[in-house]
């Protein structure tokens, strides 16, 4: 495995190695554009078509929406170990988000007489993607629903794709099932939390315009393939995309003081999300570098098929090991990256944090590998992709609320504000802007 020296790259391979699958959606986009149409125009019928098409699962017997049965039986068909470590992982992501819920409507006085303030409302719908081809994801259906119903959204469709028998991942709907029950004890009630059996373009094409089944909300959120990333980016100007998540990306970034083996274990971690992922080592120091080239082949081979596959992919394509001249270089190369998932791996990851402008998630040291934030370490772990990181933050309750401003003017602020605010408006040259406020005063001629 190469070991890449920054310094002598090129400005072409530098390119390449910061690049990522998702800004090659040329093609995606073509096969995606008559998707869209035909759920647009013939709805419930085009999902059933693209699902069977895809998915392989046929839909014409079955409701797109799940049934209570669906809930019942996912709930039986899972052991009690994984049903309580659910519950443990929805617990701490709840708890992370609590935080986020807005108080009441701010206000403040900012000159005699002049009040102004913001108030925070829930959006009143979202769509939420749940992916679902290269494995099960019931941490990304509680990493999205639980901000969502803790801004105090309405309205939540989750769209997922279905197993080839038109069955839905069995831990996603008992997720659902815990976050519904939680939803409601604590007040929630008007909230619906629905769950279908549809993903890929053609579900975000649903969201976006809704179908007979599946009504059509205001914002969709969630991870996709490069063609629901595809669909995302034609649909936006019909619906918010919110953040944008394609593929899973992640940065190693090492200074030499960690075990290189744990090192090459998490380089591994987003890497075996699919062939289309990235994964970087970003090291000034050599004897980590090399450590790691050397044992990344052998843990490689030693992962079950896809994840080898997809792994084996990856570090052929969008990933690497970069040995950079220092560590002010190395933190060049990672906010230059922008990742959505970064780990310092050093005994002394505070010390280096201040170097980091740009990441989705920044973990510190070797006992906060990405598996853990993954799951349930409480903060989100839908972040943003394709360098955005460098103004996006991680999916939040503030994703799903708006914010009016609010602002009242007393007699005393008008008069404060009204020969100040004609004179900017005349300058601008918007007559009326001005005479509204000048037909106010004493002489405006409004008297009586």
């Amino acid at each position: 495995m190469d070991i890449k020296i920054w310094k002598n790259l090129g400005a072409a391979e530098k390119q390449r190695l910061l690049s990522r699958s998702e800004t090659d959606i040329g093609e995606a986009a073509d096969t995606v554009r008559p998707i869209i149409d035909a759920v647009k125009n013939r709805g419930d019928e085009a999902l059933r078509e693209y699902t069977l098409k895809f998915d392989g699962a046929d839909l014409r017997a079955m409701p797109l929406a799940a049934r209570a049965e669906d809930y019942e039986e996912a709930e039986k068909s899972l052991s009690q170990e994984v049903k309580e470590a659910l519950e443990y992982a929805i617990d701490n992501v709840i708890a992370f988000h609590d935080f986020q819920r807005p108080g009441p409507m701010s206000f403040a006085e900012i000159r005699p007489g002049l009040f102004a303030g913001e108030r925070p409302l829930p959006i009143p719908s979202a769509g939420l993607y749940v992916p679902r081809g290269r494995g099960s994801f019931p941490s990304m259906l509680y990493m999205l629903a639980v901000p969502a119903l803790v801004a105090g959204v309405k309205q939540i469709r989750i769209v997922t794709p279905p197993n080839p028998d038109g069955s839905i991942d069995a831990a996603c709907l008992y997720a659902a099932k815990i976050l519904s029950s939680w939803a409601a004890a604590r007040g929630g009630a008007e909230s619906a939390l629905e769950v279908f059996r549809v993903g890929g373009a053609q579900a975000v094409a649903a969201l976006a315009y809704g179908t007979e089944t599946l009504g059509r909300v205001v914002k969709i959120v969630g991870p996709g393939s490069r063609y629901v990333t595809a669909a995302k980016r034609l649909l936006a100007p019909v619906i918010d995309t919110g953040l944008p998540a394609g593929p899973s990306e992640s940065i190693v970034l090492a200074d030499g003081t960690t075990d290189p083996r744990l090192v090459a274990a998490d380089l591994l971690i987003e890497a075996e999300h699919g062939s289309d992922s990235s994964a970087l080592l970003v090291t000034p120091d050599e004897k980590t570098a090399r450590a790691a080239a050397d044992i990344l082949p052998r843990l490689i081979a030693e992962l079950p098929e896809p994840r080898r596959t997809f792994a084996g992919d990856v570090f052929s394509g969008y990933g690497g090991l970069i040995l950079a001249q220092d560590m002010r270089e190395a933190a060049f190369i990672v906010n230059s990256f922008a990742p959505e998932h970064l780990q310092i791996h050093s005994a002394r990851p505070l010390e280096l944090l201040p170097f980091i402008t740009n990441a989705g998630e920044i973990l510190l040291g070797e006992t906060t590998p990405f598996s853990l934030a993954n799951y349930a370490c409480g903060a989100n772990a839908v972040l943003p992709t394709g360098g955005k990181a460098v103004s996006f933050s991680a999916v939040s309750a503030r994703d799903f609320i708006k914010y009016s401003s609010v602002v009242h003017v007393t007699r005393e602020g008008f008069s404060r504000l009204q020969g100040r605010v004609s004179t900017l408006a005349e300058y601008e040259g918007f007559t009326a802007h001005a005479q509204a406020l000048k037909k106010r005063g004493p002489d405006g001629g409004f008297a009586g």
